[in-house]
């Protein structure tokens, strides 16, 4: 294969790309030619087969913002060292605490420290990052997308209080960015996972998938993946502020 020059080659920065649908976006992108700064809370494992993994990990906790801040200096700085051009941020990482033997947590019994921690990694580390890197998108004009939920429309059976109200902000903020990033050339949009097959699963989700899921089976991270990179790329070049609903037909 052919080697792209730096200037040319398009970047993607991915949080959350340590399983899921984050591994396998990593996966479609970097096939595709794309170079992936991957970050997570956790250092570059030493058993991945990714080769360029080390110098393109960044480890942040998203849940603290001067981490967060110092991140995007970072970022900056990568961008800026290998002369590449930020054509894609999205955000994908997310946390949802859960109770006793995995118990979902509601409005009731979660505490006002896990509220604090949820909305700081699902909502305000996105709109950190964005906002920080807005220059680098505005020169490659770029794309951002937002990894929301289906159980930011809904009462999840398995999904937290804090969760989902977090990712009804996202969605909502999804749209606010359109508007602001859409007048510098940047595209901003969000998708809305369902049920998908990953190691999170909780027990019962059979259930789900038989009542509710039109197409009677879970989701495929690939799957998932293939919808965050048509969005990323000129084939939705006037798609802006819209929610891509991924989940069998779920939703209706």
């Amino acid at each position: 294969m052919a080697t792209i020059p730096n200037e040319e080659r398009k970047t993607l920065i991915l949080t959350g790309a340590s399983r899921g649908i984050g591994h396998a976006t990593v996966k479609r992108f970097s096939s595709a030619g794309w170079r992936v700064i991957t970050c997570s809370r956790q250092p570059f494992p030493e058993d991945c087969p990714w080769e360029a993994g080390p110098e393109d990990h960044i480890q942040v906790d998203l849940a603290n913002p001067a981490n967060v801040a110092e991140a995007i200096t970072e970022m900056k700085q990568r961008l800026k060292d290998q002369d590449s051009r930020l054509s894609a941020l999205v955000n994908n990482a997310a946390i949802s605490p859960k109770g006793t033997s995995g118990k979902r947590l509601g409005t009731i019994d979660t505490s006002i420290e896990d509220w604090s921690v949820v909305f700081q990694v699902n909502f305000f580390a996105p709109i950190m990052l964005a906002r920080g890197l807005v220059g680098e998108l505005k020169k490659a004009q770029g794309a951002v997308v937002n990894v929301s939920s289906i159980a930011g429309s809904r009462v999840h059976p398995f999904a937290g209080a804090a969760y989902a109200t977090s990712k009804a902000a996202l969605a909502a903020l999804t749209r606010e960015m359109a508007y602001d990033f859409g007048r510098e050339g940047v595209r901003v949009n969000a998708i809305s996972p369902g049920e998908i097959h990953t190691s999170i699963l909780s027990p019962g989700t059979d259930k789900i998938v038989e009542q509710q899921i039109p197409l009677r089976r879970l989701g495929e991270p690939e799957e998932v993946a293939k919808a965050i990179y048509f969005l990323c790329t000129d084939q939705s070049s006037y798609v802006n502020g819209a929610e891509l609903h991924i989940n069998g037909g779920q939703h209706v």
